[in-house]
């Protein structure tokens, strides 16, 4: 049986190719028997790429539309975490040195899905920057005449900030060119154990930064209220959560912990354990001031420039947290906002929502 059409091959360099099918992406062990059968229609190069190779040439294809996904909070669904991008980095280095595929040409696909079509040319052109290192301009040229929706944020207001692929890969790059990122050091295991709501939920952002949600201490906030609470050990005894959070922060050397947020935990556990305590707090979906910013940026960097890690938290690690976050990298790197808000939530999905995404992208960094 003959396989669906597909659209024509777009070409990475080497032997790297990406394609899209129409509706629901076939099967990638049906597709390679039909592929490499014999083909009265081959795949299409694009023109512009055409071929200098004699015969008929071989052809794997390869798809992560099942196996990698995005967890969404809302409506947004990209781009995909840390954790799918290393495994894809995995995955093309090991098809371009396995012994079955030499003389293919490894072709990834996805179905014409928008979502998917977007996450998977990402992550394509993410390889092909971040394992072959190319720049990202040329990462990006040969998806340049394709259309792709813009990833969009996780707030529940009709979307007005459009994040693309190119932020993407501007992003991670220039979080590369300074240090902030290596895969080489990446561990997958301890990213997606922590970031597990009932592991701690936090994400590294930087070598300098750990975003994170707020523990929360029930006990705690109830005495706060008023109310009157047993005094067993067993009461007493803090979330596992928020043990791991204390143990681990105080392992990496966070020295400063910021709270956004109202306060749902008593900061003396921190202190207790080495760390400073900073409140800087502002409602929920909002903007800082540039008085808070200026605070952040001010009592941050000193920590930061001496090998340490700040630690910072709204309710949810997201909106209130990025948003801090972002101008740092803005003002330190000279990231544009949509590349650190693309960085980010490639570190930490969901990053920056709302109205904090236009702000950034037309305000300065206060100078400290």
């Amino acid at each position: 049986m003959a396989p669906p059409p597909c659209a024509p091959l777009i070409h990475f360099g080497d032997r790297l190719y990406f394609t899209t099918f129409a509706g629901i992406a076939p099967n990638q062990q049906t597709l390679n028997a039909s592929i490499n059968g014999p083909q009265d229609n081959p795949p299409l190069r694009r023109s512009m790429m055409a071929s200098n190779d004699t015969g008929a040439p071989k052809y794997y294809f390869f798809t992560i539309d099942h196996s990698l996904n995005y967890e969404s909070f809302y409506e947004d669904w990209g781009p995909l975490n840390l954790a799918n991008v290393f495994r894809t980095l995995i995955l093309i280095h090991e098809l371009i040195q396995d012994k079955a595929t030499v003389g293919h040409r490894l072709v990834l696909y996805s179905s014409s899905d928008p979502r998917r079509k977007a996450n998977a040319a990402l992550l394509m052109a993410l390889f092909v920057m971040i394992v072959l290192r190319r720049p990202p301009w040329e990462a990006f040229q040969p998806l340049a005449e394709m259309e792709f929706m813009p990833f969009r944020d996780a707030g529940r207001a009709r979307p007005d900030f459009n994040l693309t692929i190119q932020d993407c890969l501007w992003g991670f790059w220039k979080a590369l060119q300074n240090g902030l990122c290596d895969m080489n050091q990446f561990s997958v295991e301890e990213y997606e154990y922590y970031e597990k709501v009932e592991n701690g939920d936090w994400n590294w952002i930087t070598p300098g930064f750990i975003a994170f949600a707020s523990p929360v201490e029930s006990n705690w906030i109830k005495k706060q209220a008023g109310e009157k609470v047993s005094n067993s050990a067993l009461e007493r005894r803090l979330p596992a959560a928020f043990e791991n959070c204390l143990e681990y922060f105080e392992k990496k050397n966070v020295q400063l912990v910021v709270r956004l947020n109202h306060a749902l935990y008593d900061k003396q556990h921190f202190i207790d354990h080495g760390m400073e305590h900073l409140e800087l707090y502002f409602d929920d979906g909002t903007n800082p001031t540039d008085d808070i910013v200026r605070t952040f940026i001010k009592t941050s960097d000193p920590i930061i420039s001496r090998g340490g890690v700040v630690a910072i938290h709204c309710k949810a690690g997201l909106g209130r947290t990025g948003t801090l976050i972002g101008a740092y990298l803005i003002w330190k790197y000279g990231f544009t906002a949509n590349e650190a808000i693309a960085f980010m939530r490639i570190c930490r999905p969901g990053s920056v929502v709302g109205p904090q995404q236009v702000r950034m992208s037309v305000v300065q960094c206060p100078a400290s």
